[in-house]
Formats: structure tokens, C-alpha cells, sequence
């Protein structure tokens, strides 16, 4: 779940907003961070007592519902792999020198190589894992070099000179938005970590996911703040490598290489696991080759990327509109909590229900203001 939300998107947006908020930016990882807990909590929660994945649960709660939610997902996952397979691209290009397109194209076959081999859930998980572990070390190293004003940041977080709606619903959206949400607690499924047992290991495993991804937020919002405050200009073509380049010169450009190919090569990988998985009952011969049906789609993801390009603005949209599916996903979860078909004798505590639905209704009003506000600005 870490590793795939840490894609493209999410270093442009936060490169972008931290350029454009500067300190303030730390309100806005705080608040998302803390939104992005309840709704995850709740989604991981209500999976692994039920059993059943989240377009299954939509469809208890009402007939058709989960086919209109795989449907958003798969769609979303697919315009985000699209950005992801050229974000891998830009990657091997920064790190190695290699063409972009080449690059995406290796990529690609790397992460179809992936779900080739007979035991891909463990492979998949052992190099998200590396990658991260990866993103983090290299991340704080820049973040280092940068000497950003670190007692500026603390103070913004809680006291922000400038509070921005569209950045928060951005972040929420790019974090545990589309299928995102899904990602963490559909493999646990798989891995067969499921039932009321389970939940003390699901719901630590859903605060770490979002800590991890909150850790490389952080490191690159202070990485960006650093080079911000000492008035050196970034590329808005590329921001973050703008940003390393800036920060550690050639060697810095390297690291964004790696940073980006493994944020990249993890979303990929991500966005076909979950997108697929909401499709896998909808037919036996489906769920029989899903692999294959996985490996679809990172093509279908890569062909593509030739004909679309990959502009800033709406990888930063993309977050936004990613959010609109969060309401829809995780109000369904929440009724879902209270059917008896769903959950058994299981009794969902109440406080996570009223923050869950604080967040769901939040987010679907802001996400609905700020898509509509956003979508003028890119069309004029």
C-alpha cells in the first residue's frame, strides 16, 4: 500500500505544493496523514472480518454497487499506471541515461516478469519492501543536504500561515484514494490474514503503511523546503528532479533516477494487483488467470503511455479526482460494517464509524469543490 501510493503523482504534488506552500505544506501532511489513518483503518478493518473484497461488499450493501465501484477503480488504476509506466521510464533515464520510452519499456517487462513466477504475492511483496526501504534512505540523504529550516516546518504544522483546501484533498486522494485503498487489504486477503483474529495485526499494519508513506512525504517535502528556501528556481517541466538535481548536483539527479524508478516500478505493480483484484469474481476463468489478466493491463498501461503524454498538472489532478472515488468506497465499507451478511456478530466501534464518516463526507464535498475548481484551469 506504501510503495503504490508513492508513484509519480505523489512526488510531482508534493514537489509542487511545497514549492507553492513552502512551511505551510506541513499543515497539510499532518491533516492528510490523519485522515488518511481513519479511512484506511476502517477499509483494512471491514476486509479482513468479512472476507471479501471491496466491490463484494459494495454489492451486499447493494445489488450493482460493486460493479460500479470496480469499474471507477479500474479505470482510475489504469490512468495512474499510465503515468507510473512513464514515470519508470523518466526513472532509468535519470539513473542510467536510457531513453524514456525504452526505459518503460524495460520496466514494464520487469514488472510483468514479476507475475510470471509461481509464487508472485511473496516476490511482489519482497520488493516493495526493498524499495521502500530504498526511497526512505535515499530520500532522507537529500533531504539532508538541503538543511531545510526544520523549526519553521514544526511550527507551520500545527500554526500554517496559508491553509490549502485543494492541496489536502490532493494528498488524501494520491494516499488512500481509488485504488489505493484497496491495495493493502485485498493482498491481505490473499495472503490469508482475514477474520476477527486478524484485526489487532490488520489495523497495525494499515497505520505503518500509512507511516511509511508519511516518512517519504515528509523527507521530500523538507528536501523540496530546503532548496525553496535558498531561492534556487525549479524546473516546473520535472519538478522533483529539479529538486535532487538542485540539492546534490549530478549525484542527486542519479538518486531521483532510482528514487523515481522505484516509486514507479511499485505502482505499477500496485495499480494492475488491486485493479485487477476487483474483477477476479466476476468470472472463475478470470480469477483462474489473473496473473495473466495482471499482466494485461501493465500492458495495455505501457501502449499507451506512447500516445499520452504525462504533464504535470494532471498528474496533480489526478490525486483530486482519485479522491472522489474515496467517499463512495469507504461509505459503502461503512454500512457494509453494520450488515450482518458482511460482518457477522462483529461489532465495528463506533468512533471509527464517526471518523470514518467525518472523512467520507469531508472529502466527497471537497473533492466535488475542488475537481470543479481545478478542471477550468486546465481546460483554459
Amino acid at each position: 500500500m506504501a510503495t503504490s501510493s508513492v508513484g509519480p503523482g505523489f512526488l510531482t504534488q508534493t514537489t509542487v505544493f511545497t514549492q507553492q506552500l513552502a512551511a505551510s505544506f506541513a499543515f497539510v501532511i499532518l491533516i492528510s496523514l490523519i485522515l488518511d489513518v481513519f479511512a484506511q483503518v476502517n477499509v483494512w478493518r471491514i476486509i479482513a472480518v468479512s472476507g471479501l473484497r471491496g466491490h463484494e461488499i459494495a454489492n451486499k450493501v447493494f445489488p450493482g454497487l460493486g460493479i460500479l465501484l470496480s469499474v471507477f477503480i479500474v479505470i482510475g488504476g489504469l490512468a495512474f499506471n499510465i503515468g507510473n509506466v512513464a514515470g519508470a521510464g523518466l526513472g532509468l533515464n535519470a539513473m542510467l541515461g536510457i531513453n524514456p520510452i525504452a526505459g518503460s519499456i524495460i520496466s514494464a517487462i520487469f514488472a510483468i516478469m514479476i507475475f510470471l513466477i509461481k509464487e508472485a504475492g511473496k516476490v511482489m511483496d519482497k520488493i516493495t519492501q526493498i524499495a521502500g526501504g530504498v526511497m526512505i534512505i535515499l530520500m532522507l540523504y537529500v533531504a539532508f543536504t538541503t538543511s531545510p529550516p526544520v523549526g519553521e516546518a514544526l511550527i507551520n504544522t500545527v500554526k500554517p500561515e496559508t491553509i490549502d483546501i485543494f492541496a489536502i484533498v490532493t494528498l488524501v486522494g494520491g494516499s488512500v484514494g481509488g485504488y489505493i485503498t484497496f491495495a493493502g487489504g485485498h493482498r491481505l486477503l490473499d495472503a490469508g490474514i482475514k477474520g476477527v483474529e486478524s484485526l489487532p495485526e490488520v489495523t497495525k499494519s494499515s497505520v505503518i503503511g500509512i507511516g511509511v508513506a508519511g516518512i517519504l512525504r515528509i523527507a521530500l517535502f523538507l528536501a523540496v523546503l530546503g532548496v525553496v528556501t535558498q531561492g534556487l528556481t525549479i524546473d516546473p517541466a520535472n519538478p522533483p528532479a529539479s529538486v535532487f538535481q538542485l540539492a546534490a548536483g549530478d549525484i542527486g539527479y542519479r538518486i531521483f533516477g532510482v528514487i523515481m524508478w522505484a516509486a514507479a516500478i511499485t505502482s505499477v505493480v500496485g495499480a494492475a494487483y488491486t485493479s485487477v483484484s476487483f474483477i477476479r469474481s466476476f468470472h472463475p476463468m478470470i480469477d483462474k488467470y489473473h496473473n495473466y489478466i495482471i499482466i494485461l493491463f501493465i500492458v495495455i498501461s505501457s501502449a499507451t503511455f506512447a500516445f499520452v503524454g504525462q504533464p504535470v498538472s494532471v498528474l496533480i489532478l489526478a490525486g483530486a479526482l482519485n479522491a472522489l472515488i474515496l467517499p463512495l468506497a469507504l461509505g459503502t465499507i461503512l454500512i457494509g460494517a453494520y450488515k450482518k451478511d458482511v460482518v457477522g456478530d462483529y461489532k465495528h466501534p463506533l468512533w471509527l464509524t464517526i471518523t470514518g464518516a467525518i472523512v467520507a463526507i469531508g472529502m466527497g464535498y471537497l473533492a466535488i469543490l475542488t475537481v470543479m475548481e481545478q478542471i477550468p484551469k486546465l481546460l483554459g
